[in-house]
């Protein structure tokens, strides 16, 4: 039987892709790094040698690869570039309970922030690097996508500071997730380019 080849044509429209699969980090400081991420996320290694160190936390074949760069030097402050990384919980309390499990491991935000359509945890990695450890606080993405276009969002699209302990106390008093996630009164952060 002859193998009979279908003609096609390639799609002209953009595509957006089907998922973002990973970053990669280069370092001079392999261990501390895989030794963080691997507490900040639950990350265990794939694959490992004296070069690449290749981690996930999922079914994904690996969401960080960090190089093994000797001699590296820390960017200038100053300098463009990307200014965090962000993952998601499900809800309050896996945020909650990862921020009390870091910080028994001594790994502290440096930066709580309630943004409006997030509530988020920033942190820095042995490198520098900014983590940002979020939830949404919106049920759906729609919802979440419509608070940008919000009179309060216009008015304070940074957010404001709060401080997580507070946020745990009412968490284990009982406070509904609505509550938990209903932004504090309070001044405007400052934006350090994080937004």
């Amino acid at each position: 039987m002859d193998n009979v080849l279908a003609s096609r044509t390639l799609d002209q429209k953009p595509i957006a892709p089907a998922l973002f699969a990973h970053f990669v980090l280069r370092s001079a400081n392999m261990q501390p790094m895989v030794d963080w991420y691997s507490t900040v996320l639950n990350m265990h290694v794939v694959k490992r040698n004296d070069f690449i160190c290749f981690l996930t936390y999922d079914e994904e074949h690996h969401r960080l690869a960090i190089v093994n760069i000797a001699g590296l030097q820390a960017p200038d402050p100053k300098s463009w570039g990307l200014a965090h990384v962000a993952y998601t919980f499900r809800d309050v309390g896996e945020l909650l309970s990862t921020y009390r499990r870091l910080k028994k491991a001594g790994i502290e935000p440096y930066r709580p922030i309630h943004h409006g359509p997030t509530l988020s945890m920033y942190y820095h990695d042995p490198d520098g690097n900014s983590v940002e450890l979020q939830v949404d606080c919106f049920k759906t993405k729609e919802e979440t996508a419509a608070y940008f276009q919000t009179e309060s969002f216009t008015k304070n699209p940074i957010g404001v500071n709060f401080d997580p302990e507070t946020l745990i106390a009412a968490y284990e008093a009982g406070a509904s997730e609505a509550e938990l996630l209903r932004q504090p009164a309070g001044p405007a952060a400052s934006p350090q380019g994080l937004a």
